[in-house]
This record gives C-alpha cells, sequence and structure tokens, in this order.
C-alpha cells in the first residue's frame, strides 16, 4: 500500500485498488502508471482536466477498455476484466457521462435491456420490470411515466433514466461519471440522498464531477489527474475547491477567469412580446421582450423549467407556432426557417452538443463546416481547398486539441467538442450567437477556455447570448443579466447590481428592486409545469 492510501482512515477498507494502470493508444499515452484506491461505503471523487485520463481509467474499471499494463484487485485480490459482462459480475455498474440510452425504446426498456428480468428463463417479466421501474423513479422522486418514449423526456429526465438504469443492478462498486450535468438543483439533492443510501448499504461510489463545490459536499476522498498521470490522493475534509483546481491546472484557480471591460456598440438585436404557446394552455415563453447591443455578453439565469432554451429556439426559428417581433441590426426579421435565420446572422450552440450539435460519425473537419457547406461549393462540387483553409484557420483560433482535422469527433473530449460546435456557428458568418450552456460537462480548464473564446468574440463585436445555470458563471461573465421564471422574465441586472442572493430570488419568481415584468401591468398567467426534452 502506497503512502497516499495510507493516509486513509484505518477503518476504510480498500475495496477495489488500480495498481501502476498505463493505457497507451496510438500517438498518446492516456495513463501513465496510475494507482487509485476505491474505499468501501465511501464516495470516490476522481477529478481533473478533459484529456486527464478519468473517463479512460472508468472505462478500464468497467471493461470498456483493456489496460496496457497494470493490475486490479478487489477485495486484495488479483482480477481480470474482460468486458462489461466481467465488471457486472463483479459488480462493478457505471452511469457514463455521454448518455446510452435508445430513444427508440420506453424507460422501462432502456433500464432493463441487456439484463431483463424473465420468468422460467424465456419470457420477459414486462409487469414485474415495470413495478421496479416504478419504485426507483419514486425513489429518485421522478414523475415519469415507465411507458414514456426516451425520445420524448428532456435531457434532466434522460440522465435520472441511466441513474435509474444503474440502481437496478445489484452492485458493489457504482460509477457515476457526471450524473448531474443535466440535473437541476432539486434533483441533485434526491440524487446526493440516495447516493448517502448507497453508502450505508456499503456501496462504495466512483463519483466524477466538474462541479467542484458539488464533489466537497458529497465526496470522501478526493484523486486528481492531470495528464494521465496521478497527481493527488486526500480525505475530502482536508482540502478546498482552490486545492482542487491548482492540483488539476497546475496554477490558480484566480487566473482561469476573466471579465474583459470593453466599450459596447449600438443595438444589434431588439426582441419584442416573443411567446411561445404551452400544450394544455399557458406559454412557455411568456410575452419576452429584451434587447442586446454589439459587444454585448447577455447572460440569462434561470431555474429548470423556466423556458430559456425555447426562448432561444424561438429566436432561432424552430417553433413556427411562436410569436413576436425580432429586428436584427435595424431591420425587422421576417426570415421564418432556421436556415433563412442563419444566413441572416444568428446561430445557436444547443445544450445538448451530443445529439443536437454534432454527428458522432463525422470527421472534426466534417463537422465544423457542416452549417456552412454552401460557402465552399465550385460549381456542382465542394471545394476541398477553401474547406481545409477554413477548418485548419477555426482549429488554431479555438485551439482545438486534435491529431488532425479528419480525427472522429467521438475521439475529442468533452470540452474540444464544444470549440468545434462553437467553430461551426462561427463559419456561418453570425452576428447574433446563442450559446445554451456552452460549459455543461467540460473541466474547469476547458470552461476557462471558452469564456476566452467569449471575450474575444464579445471584443470583435458579435453580440452573445448565453443560458448558463451556473451562477457564478452568469456573475463572471455578463455585461447584464436576465432572470427567466416560467416562462416570463423577473429580472434584469446590470453587472454592477448582480448578486447571487438577487438573481436567485428572481429565478423563484420574486421581484427585487433591480427586476422589472417582462409584460407591464399584465396578470399573471397560471403556468403548469412544462415537459419537454428541450425544456430549461
Amino acid at each position: 500500500m502506497n503512502k497516499m492510501a495510507q493516509r486513509a482512515d484505518s477503518a476504510d477498507a480498500i475495496v477495489l485498488r488500480a495498481e501502476q494502470i498505463t493505457k497507451v493508444f496510438p500517438g498518446t499515452i492516456a495513463l501513465d502508471k496510475v494507482d487509485f484506491n476505491v474505499y468501501a461505503g465511501k464516495v470516490n471523487v476522481l477529478v481533473g482536466e478533459n484529456g486527464a485520463g478519468k473517463s479512460t481509467l472508468m472505462k478500464i474499471l468497467a471493461g470498456v477498455e483493456r489496460a496496457t499494463s497494470g493490475k486490479l484487485l478487489l477485495d486484495g485480490k488479483v482480477i481480470d476484466i474482460h468486458s462489461p459482462h466481467d465488471a457486472a459480475e463483479h459488480g462493478i455498474g457505471i452511469i457514463y457521462q455521454e448518455m446510452n440510452l435508445f430513444p427508440n425504446l420506453n424507460v422501462t426498456e432502456n433500464i432493463f435491456m441487456a439484463h431483463e428480468k424473465v420468468t422460467n428463463g424465456i419470457v420477459i417479466d414486462r409487469k414485474e420490470q415495470r413495478r421496479v421501474t416504478q419504485s426507483l423513479l419514486d425513489r429518485l422522486e421522478q414523475e415519469i411515466d415507465p411507458d414514456e418514449s426516451v425520445s420524448n423526456l428532456r435531457i434532466g429526465q434522460q440522465q435520472i433514466v441511466e441513474i435509474a438504469k444503474a440502481l437496478a443492478q445489484d452492485v458493489r462498486i457504482l460509477i457515476m461519471d457526471e450524473p448531474t450535468s443535466a440535473l437541476s438543483a432539486s434533483e441533485v439533492d434526491v440524487l446526493f440522498g440516495v447516493i448517502r443510501d448507497l453508502q450505508a448499504e456499503g456501496v462504495a461510489v466512483i463519483y466524477i464531477s466538474h462541479k467542484l463545490d458539488e464533489l466537497l459536499q458529497i465526496g470522501n476522498y478526493v484523486t486528481v489527474l492531470r495528464d494521465g498521470k496521478l497527481m493527488a490522493e486526500r480525505p475530502a475534509d482536508e482540502i478546498d475547491v482552490s486545492w482542487i483546481i491548482e492540483q488539476m491546472v497546475g496554477r490558480n484557480p484566480a487566473s482561469l477567469f476573466h471579465y474583459q471591460a470593453r466599450e459596447l456598440g449600438g443595438e444589434l438585436l431588439r426582441v419584442e412580446n416573443m411567446s411561445l404557446p404551452r400544450l394544455g394552455g399557458g406559454f412557455t415563453v411568456d410575452h419576452v421582450s429584451f434587447t442586446l447591443r454589439r459587444g454585448e455578453i447577455l447572460g440569462i439565469y434561470g431555474l429548470m423549467g423556466a423556458g430559456r432554451s425555447e426562448l432561444f429556439e424561438s429566436l432561432l426559428g424552430l417553433h413556427p407556432e411562436g410569436s413576436g417581433t425580432v429586428w436584427l441590426d435595424g431591420e425587422e426579421v421576417k426570415a421564418s426557417t432556421i436556415r433563412q435565420r442563419i444566413q441572416l446572422g444568428m446561430t445557436l450552440v444547443p445544450e445538448d452538443r451530443q445529439r443536437e450539435g454534432l454527428v458522432q460519425s463525422m470527421s472534426v473537419a466534417d463537422n465544423m463546416v457542416l452549417a456552412s457547406l454552401k460557402k465552399y461549393l465550385n460549381g456542382f462540387y465542394l471545394s476541398r481547398r477553401k474547406e481545409s483553409a477554413s477548418v485548419d484557420r477555426m482549429i488554431d483560433e479555438m485551439s482545438v486539441k486534435t491529431a488532425g482535422p479528419q480525427q472522429l469527433i467521438s475521439a475529442l473530449s468533452g470540452g474540444n467538442q464544444q470549440k468545434v460546435v462553437v467553430a461551426k456557428s462561427l463559419l456561418t458568418n453570425p452576428q447574433v450567437l446563442l450559446l445554451d450552456e456552452p460549459t455543461r460537462g467540460i473541466d474547469v480548464g476547458a470552461k476557462a477556455e471558452i469564456f476566452e473564446i467569449m471575450n474575444r468574440l464579445a471584443g470583435e463585436g458579435y453580440g452573445i447570448i448565453f443560458i448558463s445555470s451556473e451562477l457564478k458563471e452568469v456573475l463572471a461573465m455578463s455585461d447584464r443579466i436576465l432572470v427567466m421564471s416560467k416562462g416570463k422574465i423577473t429580472g434584469e441586472f446590470s453587472r454592477g447590481e448582480a448578486g447571487e442572493e438577487a438573481l436567485v430570488a428572481a429565478s423563484a419568481g420574486g421581484h427585487g428592486p433591480s427586476a422589472r415584468r417582462s409584460h407591464e401591468g399584465e396578470a399573471e398567467r397560471p403556468v403548469s409545469s412544462f415537459r419537454s426534452r428541450s425544456s430549461r
């Protein structure tokens, strides 16, 4: 046992140990002689920047990858894990960062995929599967129909289904890779309660997240990886967020986030009475009006279901049933289709980059030019020379870490995939960038790079509107902040006025001194909960 393991409380037994694990891929060493201890009945936090080797190590533990060298010990005995089935036999389960669901199947079918409950070893017991699914959803305090198709669920609900799928298996060790990236604050609280129940049952949880405050709230031990190497392991009660960041990135956390003051230009975008009716009555977006100036970064904060994503979708023409008036650069926008609005200079970086921002089977280059192919036409053919020049320029400007333009997009880290989505939007020559949760599921270093890109683009005169559920991000980056609740704008704050307490109050529907009504003098409409896969 190494010195770091000896730091643990003597009562905390190591149930699983990865010892001197090395994993070599063509052209790169993903893991370099890494030790990792998993303590029984504890939350074992694993942190590091994207590309640090976290997911690779977890895939080795889960049987998806094989280590080039090193060994795994379960209860002190060497084990061989050749497949996910082997891992399951040893009681190791995993919730993947990128959801692994079948959208054409219902919730119950997804939860029991590949480990169905059968009677007489032949017939699937659908009634029992549905009963267990309902009990799991009740445990997670979710009103999700077990018979609902997964394709109809919003991303946060799909995350809940992934968690329920893991809980349905009898595990000793449960790996949670970014389990809260799409969850609301209340859903996170419920998940933490479930984790504590698992701990009480002796289950060891391996927990990966980029939400550093969250790690110290739930974790017992913290292990940090950087560039495929083990940096440190410490009990969580001995460290703080600054220590974690410094171990992760090798520099003071205060240097990561910079607001860049700049002189704002004239009005670029004006939106008046943007509305989107809800099935069953009421509005998902309820008569929203606001403006955006050139060079301005406008933050939009709110809770799950506030209508933020639907506002973006309405601006880009995704909902023809919506209404409202939009002016871009002084001209009223008459275009109604998404393609036409992109051509006018509006573009959206969606919240779910995997499903809505990228094509996983395509290369970095092909993904980048996907929204601007018309620019590269030479008669009836695409000019590969023009494409290549644009792609190379964007890889350089966005600092995309890739082996080359033809590398599959799925091989990139989350932060670099997000840069490709932003690059794809920029190649359409936009004036207004709509960024929906641009830092969801990426590490603190990649967040800093995304923020640097936003600052640079704003400095070049782009108008930027971004949605974030992270208070600190909205406060750090915004020139001005709008708060949404139940489809309305319930608060507007200048940079000097904004504070966490005021934003939280406005997001709950409160109206502080700097808050405003989006539809002055109008009676409050009754708003019921909205169930949509993109509702935020």
